[in-house]
């Protein structure tokens, strides 16, 4: 298939190459002009606006959006509105909030625009392994664009979810879980280097990948995190979250769903970036006044 492509980051970039090695014709267009050199370097067709890229499109258009979600989403669509007629289709393959996707898709939808979410999942190995792919929206549409989700996915990897917001809503799941996964494996491994004994948790972690119940690709990750820096000195420990965390706690308040694990894991990342957290100083100071116990001073 001949597609469009919008935003050529760490992941878009790599999915335009993929797409390229499976047959397709991929358009790029990108606010920055060296990802799109580097994309036509590997076989792309480069554009600098979305008119130049909508036109170089096929008469029934699909255009890929990998962009922050947000402004950045809309302003895409305000464009691609403007150039695309009924029965295009725009595919939203970032972490956009499923909420916001259903009312994107709403108003195109009067358009007779198909807006379709994507949920993508691989990071930066997708381009070797594939990407899981979660979809939702017009089944007929989906099923249109299916050759691309076929080529990105590797064997087993897409899944249709249901209709418009299904495949965001899937993915901020997703995420959430991931979440409390990464967040297990961190405390764990923090136990095991502070243990009374002189243990090699790069060792423990390779061993743990054969045959043990909590391998997984993160642990496989984490093994080659320790190879690379044994004690990881050259990071601090600061964790940024992406959203999806937040959105799927705020899921579960709303749909009534007991959600510790990825609750707290949410609260360790907010934790991570306090340099002096003022709560634990009010721990710190309560302890001190109801039963003498001893504080830190500053610089002491």
């Amino acid at each position: 298939m001949k597609i469009g492509f919008v935003g050529l980051g760490k992941m878009g970039g790599n999915m335009v190459e993929r797409l390229l090695k499976y047959g397709h014709e991929v358009v790029v267009y990108n606010l920055t002009k060296p990802e799109i050199e580097i994309a036509v370097s590997k076989g792309a067709t480069g554009s600098d606006s979305l008119v130049e890229m909508t036109g170089n499109l096929p008469e029934r258009k699909i255009v890929w959006l990998m962009v922050p979600s947000g402004k950045p989403v809309d302003e895409n669509i305000k464009g691609l509105a403007a150039l695309l007629k009924a029965d295009d289709i725009i595919i939203d393959g970032g972490n956009s909030y499923w909420k916001e996707t259903k009312e994107r898709a709403r108003k195109l939808e009067k358009i007779g625009i198909h807006y379709i979410d994507c949920g993508t999942s691989g990071g930066l190995w997708g381009l070797k392994n594939g990407y899981s792919l979660m979809t939702g929206g017009n089944k007929d549409a989906v099923e249109y664009s299916f050759p691309i989700f076929k080529s990105l996915a590797p064997e087993g990897g897409y899944t249709y979810c249901g209709t418009s917001g299904a495949g965001h809503y899937v993915k901020m799941i997703h995420n959430g879980i991931e979440y409390g996964m990464m967040q297990a494996y961190a405390e764990g491994f923090e136990i095991l280097k502070t243990a009374p004994f002189e243990i090699d948790v790069e060792k423990v972690a390779s061993g743990w990948m054969h045959g043990s119940v909590v391998q997984s690709w993160l642990l496989e990750l984490a093994v080659k995190a320790f190879r690379e820096d044994p004690n990881l000195e050259s990071i601090k420990g600061y964790v940024e979250d992406s959203g999806e965390g937040r959105w799927t706690v705020e899921a579960a308040i709303e749909q009534n769903v007991p959600a510790h694990v990825i609750t707290s894991s949410l609260y360790a990342r907010f934790e991570s970036r306090q340099k002096d957290s003022f709560a634990m100083k009010v721990l710190a100071a309560l302890r001190n006044q109801f039963g003498g116990h001893r504080v830190v001073i500053k610089d002491k």
